[in-house]
């Protein structure tokens, strides 16, 4: 994707915020702990980047519009989730793209890490139904290799990429 404006909803200490800067991107990272948020915008200062990193619940309403939003482990109860999914969507400019990596409902028996509550875990369909708006250009499972105590192991996450309507 070529750069522009992008949103890094949940950003936590703002890895992903950090590389779609590095890359170009007018960023905008937000995240509901004070802690994060601190660290996010001590790491920015080191790199000599611009991140406009704020303390905001992911379910409260976007004002502007973004080229991108990522959605980056991001579990939430399934009324909060819909909620934080739609206030996205409706934030995406036109052509926009929403992108959401979240551990996998399978991972509790398929994978290892995350979380063990199958009540915030997602599917690439239960995604799919949340976004029903939008253009879905890619709902799947994929693994992720990961080290784990010496040993290669794996996890399961959905990635999901969906773009707004022209």
């Amino acid at each position: 994707m070529a750069p522009g404006r992008a949103l890094d909803l949940a950003c936590g200490e703002g890895r992903n915020a950090l590389w779609l800067s590095q890359e170009g991107w007018q960023v905008c990272g937000t995240d509901f702990s004070t802690v994060a948020i601190d660290k996010a915008r001590a790491r920015c200062q080191e790199l000599g980047l611009t991140i406009d990193f704020q303390v905001a619940d992911a379910a409260a309403e976007l004002t502007d519009s973004y080229d991108l939003i990522l959605l980056a482990y991001l579990h939430l109860p399934p009324e909060t989730l819909a909620q934080v999914l739609e206030i996205a969507a409706t934030a995406l400019a036109p052509a926009g793209t929403l992108l959401i990596i979240g551990h996998d409902l399978r991972n509790i028996k398929e994978g290892v890490g995350g979380p063990q509550d199958p009540g915030i875990l997602q599917s690439p369909e239960g995604l799919r139904k949340l976004l029903d708006g939008l253009e879905i250009v890619r709902a799947e499972t994929v693994i992720r290799t990961i080290e784990k105590d010496g040993q290669t192991v794996q996890a399961l996450d959905v990635v999901v990429r969906a773009k707004s309507r022209l």
